[in-house]
């Protein structure tokens, strides 16, 4: 797992130092099918990662978010799934709140995450089964067993649609701070203890699954809308889509 680690790291270096040389500089959008924004920072950080990760561990496959499945078999052990920029929109506004994830998963789980903050050079690493560390040093979510007394977060509460708009307001009305505007930062900020619960709809694999060991090695708690722990058995075949459960109504 050290090693695991270690090229994880790396993998985040070579991204970070392509964002940085794209932040707040000119650079063409372009617009993907479904709407979403991406730029030449996105690929070239995705490509450089891919290069470092399949460099060191060649037998294992990468799957990313601009290029989908990368590995000569259809299907492996291991798999990285890469979001270059989570918050491409702040990335292109100048907002230092997008984040580099990257997720390795053993058979479908997802047994180590890194939230990467470039611009600010904070990282956050998550190991199944250890201690979450951001920039080396041991994290651990905030007690707030009450809602009324949570700060809460999510992306933009105009991303929510149907029953689950319906229950997005339900507990946005409970809680004590509703808060907007951080993409993948908010789930770093509440493994750090500063942020009480975060809510979104809709995100894919490449969006979730780096979070899952950052959140849980810190003690805090991450499922889809029906309580079912996030996993991903992707293979070549496979195509990112929402958890069961993240379109209907949350009943708890």
């Amino acid at each position: 797992m050290e090693r695991l680690v270690a090229v994880a790291q790396s993998a985040a270096d070579a991204a970070g130092e392509v964002l940085r040389k794209y932040f707040r500089q000119r650079f063409e959008i372009i617009d993907k099918e479904d709407h979403s924004p991406v730029t030449i920072a996105d690929r070239e950080a995705e490509q450089a990662m891919t290069s470092v990760i399949l460099n060191s561990f060649p037998t294992h496959a990468v799957f990313g978010e601009e290029n989908g499945w990368r590995c000569a078999e259809k299907s492996a052990d291991y798999v990285w799934v890469l979001d270059p920029i989570d918050g491409t929109k702040s990335f292109i506004t100048g907002k230092p709140l997008f984040g580099t994830l990257i997720a390795l998963l053993h058979n479908g789980k997802p047994v180590m995450g890194v939230i990467d903050q470039p611009i600010l050079r904070e990282r956050w690493v998550g190991v199944d089964g250890k201690k979450t560390t951001l920039n080396g040093q041991e994290i651990s979510v905030r007690p707030c067993n009450v809602l009324e007394q949570a700060y809460l977060y999510t992306t933009s509460p105009h991303l929510f649609e149907g029953d689950a708009e319906d229950a997005f307001i339900r507990v946005r009305d409970k809680v004590k701070v509703p808060l907007y505007g951080c993409d993948c930062y908010a789930y770093a900020l509440l493994a750090s203890g500063f942020v009480d619960l975060v809510v979104e709809s809709g995100l894919k694999p490449y969006d979730f699954l780096s979070l899952v060991p950052v959140i849980e090695g810190a003690g805090g708690s991450i499922t889809d809308w029906e309580g079912n722990k996030l996993h991903w058995l992707v293979s070549s075949e496979s195509r990112p889509t929402t958890p069961v459960g993240a379109q209907r109504k949350n009943s708890r």
